[in-house]
């Protein structure tokens, strides 16, 4: 894997990283943050021709995903997201955000812990895999900072599309990690955000920390701007 572009330490391109090098590039800022993690085609789809993400990953992301997972404290997926992609868990706390309050029977059991995000409406009861953060529909902003006091102040949010919208209009995304895979799938399929416009006419804007290249993908990391 080969740097492109250093926007924070201004380094010059490198024809190799190791391990270090990519752990130092992909560090959380001090005090944490929400970072969103997706991959997306050429052609701007989050997903494949089977609906997945995962049939578009490539080597180089995977490592990546990998990576952000060892240094993040804990993962935010939709319950969606986590259904049709197979999530299980792992080495680091799965956060599910659900509504409704239904966990993925992929997630129910096994070693590792799981957390249920889900608010009043779903009927559950509070426990220690399960938080009821808001009325009708989970309080992200809530959600966030209970995360923090928790002491996972470092928050990966994985997906889907529906869920970075709603935390992107909240303003809870401090940096974006995208990996452009080198390829074009065609067809009507959901982009990484699916949602109303944001940020008024001109978007959300951001500024670009990193780019990273291997076998022609393409891995980036963008902060996010606060909206004037």
């Amino acid at each position: 894997m080969r740097l492109l572009l250093d926007g924070s330490s201004r380094l010059s391109p490198v024809t190799s990283l190791g391990e270090d090098d990519l752990a130092r590039l992909y560090a959380w800022p001090q005090g944490g943050g929400v970072r969103a993690n997706f991959v997306s085609t050429l052609d701007g789809s989050a997903v494949g021709g089977d609906g997945r993400s995962g049939s578009i990953n490539t080597e180089a992301d995977g490592r990546i995903f990998h990576l952000q997972r060892e240094l993040a404290d804990c993962v935010l997926v939709g319950a969606g997201t986590a259904r049709t992609e197979g999530y299980r868990r792992g080495k680091r706390p799965i956060v599910v955000v659900s509504n409704s309050g239904n966990l993925p029977q992929s997630l129910a059991e096994g070693e590792g812990h799981v957390i249920l995000a889900t608010c009043a409406s779903s009927g559950r009861s509070e426990d220690d895999g399960v938080w009821i953060e808001g009325d009708d529909a989970v309080d992200l902003h809530a959600l966030v900072a209970r995360l923090q006091q928790s002491g996972m102040p470092r928050v990966l949010a994985e997906g889907g599309p529906h869920l970075f919208h709603s935390l992107l209009d909240a303003g809870l995304v401090d940096e974006f990690a995208l990996t452009l895979s080198p390829r074009i799938v065609g067809g009507d399929h959901v982009r990484v955000v699916d949602g109303d416009p944001l940020g008024g006419d001109g978007g959300l804007r951001t500024e670009i920390a990193h780019l990273l290249e291997e076998d022609g993908s393409i891995l980036g990391l963008w902060r996010v701007l606060p909206n004037p």
